[in-house]
């Protein structure tokens, strides 16, 4: 039986965090040559330290992309976040890149040729997730904690000398009863800050925020909410710890609520499907959520490179569904062609619309006009309930 009264937390980190850094510089560099050519291939990985970016891997691209493009990009990604710090400041900070060619092996396995489809980037495994927590169909402790740090970043890029930095965290732990979230029982903020502002002062900045965001009633025990209780965070980011790109996978996804496959999403152009199939698999169990099939909703496909097909698709409704699961994963592949070729054409996934996802989650954002965040559309939920 499954449990019905529990507390669950999931964190978030804001777009100054070290390896949101890094997520940031990696998908403007996937977005600067997918602006350029939509056929690219970018897998672009990036480290930050004290004042010092290194960029690494493989791409295919216009030859009018060359290191300079890159070391520019990395600067711009670096000075919208806002780090002007002595530690970490764009404009000073070392840019070293070791970007070379694609493996003309994997190009091989990949590209479509003769008879042959294109292929599937690498092996691998990926998940998808929607439940009826939130109105944007992801899981409660996830969503709150990113909308904490979207709005304290909204609040700091509108005030001009901020006394708030970059880098921040968010942690969420909620009571779920009978299975559903009812309040938060602690709240944690850690955040940069300016040097003269004491604890509690930022304690008061940082609760407007809070309150903002959770349901009314929903506020945690004032013992419970915790603002940076080590007691001083004015060193931070890159220049506090270093940062990776992929390492935030988890706050990039559901939060612990659901599995998560092998591989990260930032850096990579569409034909990985470690992010192409990742987004599909949040389009097709979003979709059943939104038709009212579930109130549950996890899907996993996986691949092998250089092959087009999917070896496997996997519907679970958690005991939630009102339709019979087999036929339910042979309607959604009906409905979407699950190949690297198909997902691509089917969310329109060959465009600049990456460094956006970068921080505060790939999923529970609005889709937008110029197509980002299109596998957040539900224009399947008709079609489904119809099929049913």
């Amino acid at each position: 039986m499954p449990q019905k009264s529990y507390l669950f937390t999931s964190e978030s980190v804001s777009e100054g965090h070290p390896d949101k850094v890094c997520d940031r510089v990696s998908d403007t560099i996937v977005d600067l040559y997918l602006g350029a050519d939509p056929e690219s291939r970018i897998a672009v990985e990036t480290l930050a330290t004290t004042n010092r970016i290194v960029l690494a891997g493989e791409v295919r691209g216009p030859d009018n992309i060359g290191p300079d493009e890159l070391i520019e990009a990395a600067r711009r990604a670096v000075r919208e976040i806002g780090y002007e710090q002595r530690g970490f400041h764009w404009k000073t900070m070392e840019v070293t890149c070791l970007v070379h060619e694609q493996s003309a092996d994997i190009a091989m396995g990949v590209d479509a040729a003769g008879n042959k489809d294109e292929g599937a980037g690498d092996q691998g495994i990926m998940f998808g997730y929607a439940c009826r927590e939130t109105d944007v169909l992801m899981p409660a402790p996830i969503h709150y904690s990113h909308a904490i740090l979207h709005s304290l970043a909204a609040a700091r890029h509108a005030e001009k000398d901020s006394p708030l930095g970059p880098d921040a965290k968010s942690q969420v732990t909620l009571q779920y009863e009978n299975g559903k979230p009812v309040r938060a029982t602690s709240i944690v903020v850690s955040t940069q800050h300016a040097d003269h502002l004491e604890q509690a002062e930022v304690r008061e900045i940082v609760r407007p925020h809070v309150l903002k965001v959770l349901p009314e009633g929903w506020m945690c025990p004032e013992t419970e909410f915790y603002v940076n209780p080590t007691g001083r965070f004015v060193i931070g980011g890159p220049d506090g710890d270093a940062g990776l790109t992929g390492r935030k996978i988890i706050v990039d996804t559901y939060g612990g609520a659901a599995p998560h496959g092998g591989g990260a999403f930032s850096g990579k152009d569409p034909t990985k499907v470690d992010r192409s199939a990742a987004y599909a698999c949040r389009y097709l169990a979003k979709n059943v959520v939104a038709a009212g099939l579930a109130d549950k909703c996890t899907i996993q496909v996986s691949y092998a490179i250089g092959v087009s097909k999917p070896l496997s698709v996997y519907v679970e409704t958690h005991g939630t569904g009102q339709v019979d699961e087999d036929k339910l994963s042979a309607v959604l592949q009906e409905m979407v062609n699950l190949s690297p070729r198909g997902i691509r054409e089917h969310l329109k996934l060959n465009q600049a619309i990456y460094a956006r996802t970068s921080a505060y989650g790939h999923f529970g954002r609005a889709p937008e006009a110029d197509g980002g965040f299109s596998w957040e559309r539900t224009d399947l939920a008709d079609a489904l309930k119809r099929a049913f």
